[in-house]
């Protein structure tokens, strides 16, 4: 039985989000309805929004959703009604990479999550006044009271933990510590740089604390998020409107250099600046999405000291395993989240965003 729910709908690209009405599918068998609690507001919904990619709109965006499921589809194993959960991207579960536990990787991540609009099949899970409207995003579409989610999607979480406080662990919050924890993998005694410190970037920051990383450095513009940083784990902060990266980092360092670096900017020139900054057989990751076609040029012959640099998709995290501990380490109060998030009631969206596109909030959660 269709479900009539409230949704934040883009019209168009550039436009603003808007309180509708909209219309549920019939649950697949390998999808659940779920009461939204609280949801994340990302640089990537925003990114969508502006029409910067060619999801399909009006539609209906939102990836880091958290609820109470409260119902399943005839296949669905993994939740049942009442369970808590947090909603992360979704994936196929059949190609190589999903086998081999990459499921970021999917063969067909990109129609899945970011910009097909719809289920696999082609159906639409979500319309208005008779007309289908993009959704399925990321598995979820989460801006909504009620979402249509696919199983591969949901993630069961400690009901302990309120729901509020670990939304961003569905994208942003991943994403950040994967690029500590499952591509540089900290040896003892690293020296760790993270370039932003956004959402993603003190999440990295945070991740690097928990590791044998010794020297953690946040680079940024912004004096109060440097400040953040340290709170959160940096040993120490690099104005990015005083001295060059290189420079700053090869003083921390002793000339030696960084031994990874997370790049959560999107800026090309800030990525370039941050491989010149690597230490021999170091490992630049990048997290920030420039516009498609961005290109950067490197010094080939400064790469041939064993240098690295590798894309990353969502901390490469295989959700099932990675979400659940992250909860636990919020649970510890040794990820602490609360000192990213600001929280919005769901009709004030664009509240929301206009204070994180100015950078008043780190990290926007909508409460339902």
């Amino acid at each position: 039985m269709s479900i009539t729910t409230r949704a934040a709908v883009v019209e168009s690209g550039g436009a603003p989000f808007t309180l509708s009405d909209v219309v549920l599918d019939d649950p697949a068998p390998h999808e659940a309805v779920v009461r939204l609690v609280a949801a994340g507001l990302c640089h990537t919904d925003l990114g969508v929004a502006s029409g910067g990619l060619p999801f399909p709109l009006p539609g209906v965006l939102g990836h880091e959703g958290a609820g109470v499921v409260e119902s399943v589809g005839s296949a669905v194993t993994g939740v049942a009604p009442g369970d808590h959960v947090v909603l992360s991207f979704t994936s196929c579960g059949d190609c190589r990479n999903c086998h081999g536990g990459h499921p970021a990787y999917c063969a067909t991540w990109l129609p899945l999550n970011l910009i097909g609009g719809r289920r696999a099949d082609g159906t639409s899970t979500i319309s208005r006044d008779g007309e289908p409207l993009g959704g399925h995003f990321f598995g979820q579409s989460s801006f909504v009271e009620r979402a249509l989610v696919d199983e591969r999607s949901l993630v069961k979480v400690d009901p302990a933990v309120p729901l509020a406080s670990i939304a961003p662990l569905g994208c942003g919050v991943q994403t950040g510590v994967g690029a500590v924890w499952n591509v540089l993998k900290p040896a003892t005694g690293s020296t760790i740089v993270v370039l932003g410190a956004g959402a993603v970037g003190l999440s990295a920051v945070m991740a690097a604390a928990l590791t044998p990383a010794t020297t953690i450095i946040a680079v940024d513009r912004v004096a109060e998020r440097l400040q953040l940083a340290k709170e959160l784990g940096a040993t120490h902060t690099v104005d990015a409107s005083g001295t060059p990266l290189g420079e700053a980092v090869a003083e921390i360092t002793g000339g030696q250099g960084a031994d990874g670096i997370v790049e959560t900017t999107g800026n090309t020139a800030v990525l370039r600046q941050g491989v010149d900054a690597l230490a021999a057989r170091g490992t630049l990751v990048v997290v920030g999405a420039p516009p498609f076609g961005s290109e950067v040029a490197l010094d080939v012959n400064g790469l041939l000291g064993g240098k690295r640099v590798v894309g990353l998709t969502l901390g490469d995290s295989e959700t099932q395993s990675f979400i659940p501990a992250l909860v636990e380490l919020v649970k510890a109060g040794r990820l602490p989240l609360d000192r990213l998030i600001a929280t919005y009631p769901f009709a004030d969206i664009d509240q929301a965003v206009q204070d994180m596109t100015a950078g008043r909030t780190i990290k926007p959660v909508l409460l339902f």
